[in-house]
């Protein structure tokens, strides 16, 4: 029976001139449930494509008149929407990475364990799901997706704005900084949600939530038997980004070693995974951020001047919201619709006098701190209003309020102390609220020299 005569399940067609190979295949994924079919030349392939239709094409490279990269041409003239993994000898590997230069999902060498197989073959009928999935998305996302909104009229968020709708519709590598909290990932998003690329994937890597080495097989993949664990061929996020942006956030926390491995690939385009001897083409856009001056990291000698000037192509500076206190009424009034919508609590709006407070606060945490006193007030308050008592009590303590002077340092210590205090000493969920990791969050507690009181 063909794969044509068959209603339900996923299509392959194998083609390998030994025999052997052919039938072991048709019976391990029979046995998976996919509807196979065999051929033991490009001729009989390209017959059995043209009579029916097949997901995916298992093709030998090395077959006798007309080999497996001829045949995957030919193959793509009759069958574009095939997906098409190589399997290859030792041997033959680059021949298999100009393969994958032509189109093919990925290469498999022989002789090969059959749960790799089957993996690979999941990951790739995974792939065809996401693609048909993307083009069903992309002829309605205009008309369903909301747009990215980025809320601020103040004259620094003006020129903000600016340069979003500026850098956009461009390529351009874009280095977004600011505090924890103003909004860096929203913007990336933005940029990413008004480019040609929208259609791909954003695919966010927190740099500082990762060790340097997991941090290299996430951004790179790593290769089967790369380290102990690594039993299966990993794609990085550079290439799960192909065609769209990847976003590095608190990219100063990478080790200089990163940054070299970091540096080539911007250069290059080109990504190699660890334990990998074979560099992959990847077409992908960087926004990086950074909560830290990345000039200052450069002239301190913890990150290299190469790789800042490949970053620092479109420089965006986020403002602190205390530098624009005027955005505090409408961000907060944003954030309370959207949380009476989630908890489905009706008839709620801020007291003048709770709009007041909010509005005298230096919010040291940014729009992230708003952010979360606002859920709380809607937990907390009483409809139809919610008052100042419904707002937690360092914003609403006239001692700490908008201080006429002090560092920021000082206030990033003040603002730590008090998710502390919020959480209890709960390392993780003050973690969690701060959006850091835990030694992020540790090594915060060791410089500012906070102490956990004896009652908590």
């Amino acid at each position: 029976m063909t794969a044509s005569a068959r209603k339900d399940g996923m299509s392959m067609l194998v083609v390998d001139d030994e025999v052997i190979v052919r039938e072991s295949l048709e019976g391990w994924f029979t046995e998976d449930g996919y509807k196979v079919d065999t051929a033991e030349s490009a001729r009989a392939a390209l017959r059995l494509a043209a009579e029916n239709h097949y997901d995916i094409a298992l093709i030998d490279i090395k077959m006798p008149n007309v080999d497996g990269l001829e045949l995957q041409a030919r193959l793509g003239e009759v069958a574009p929407d095939l997906t098409v993994i190589i399997m290859t000898a030792y041997a033959t590997v680059e021949t298999a990475v100009s393969a994958l230069k032509a189109g093919a999902y990925d290469y498999i060498v022989k002789p090969f364990d059959p749960d790799e197989l089957s993996h690979l073959v999941r990951r790739a009928q995974e792939h065809r799901s996401l693609q048909s999935e993307n083009l069903r998305l992309k002829h309605s996302l205009e008309t369903v997706a909301p747009p990215v909104e980025i809320i601020g009229e103040a004259p620094s968020m003006a020129r903000v704005h600016e340069l979003i709708d500026a850098v956009a519709p461009t390529d351009a590598t874009v280095l977004i900084q600011g505090e924890s909290g103003t909004g860096k990932e929203l913007v990336a998003r933005a940029i990413h949600a008004r480019s040609p690329r929208r259609y791909n994937p954003i695919v966010e890597v927190h740099c500082g939530a990762l060790a340097e080495g997991l941090l290299e097989s996430e951004l790179f993949g790593h290769e089967k038997g790369a380290f102990t664990g690594a039993n299966y061929r990993h794609k990085g996020k550079f290439e799960q980004a192909d065609g769209g942006t990847i976003f590095l956030d608190e990219i100063a926390d990478i080790s200089p070693r990163v940054q070299v491995e970091l540096l080539r690939i911007v250069e290059e385009k080109r990504v190699t995974r660890v334990g990998g001897k074979h560099s992959t083409p990847v077409d992908f856009r960087i926004v990086a951020a950074s909560n830290r001056d990345l000039r200052e990291e450069v002239k301190a000698g913890r990150f290299r001047e190469d790789l800042f000037w490949r970053l620092d192509v479109v420089p965006i500076e986020l403002p602190p919201l205390r530098e624009r206190q005027s955005d505090v009424p409408r961000l907060a009034e944003h954030f309370l619709e959207r949380f009476c919508k989630s908890m489905n609590r009706k008839g709620l709006s801020f007291s003048h006098e709770a709009l007041e407070a909010l509005q005298a606060y230096h919010w040291p945490g940014n729009v992230r701190e708003l952010q979360n006193a606002i859920e709380r007030a809607v937990v907390l308050g009483t409809p139809p209003t919610i008052e100042v008592s419904d707002l937690p009590h360092y914003v609403t303590d006239k001692t700490g309020a908008r201080p006429s002077s002090g560092s920021l340092a000082e206030m990033e210590r003040a603002h730590i102390e008090g998710v502390l205090t919020q959480t209890e000493w709960n390392i993780s969920r003050a973690a969690r609220t701060l959006e850091v990791d835990r030694g992020t969050l540790y090594n915060k507690i060791h410089k500012y020299g906070l102490k956990k009181p004896e009652h908590a």
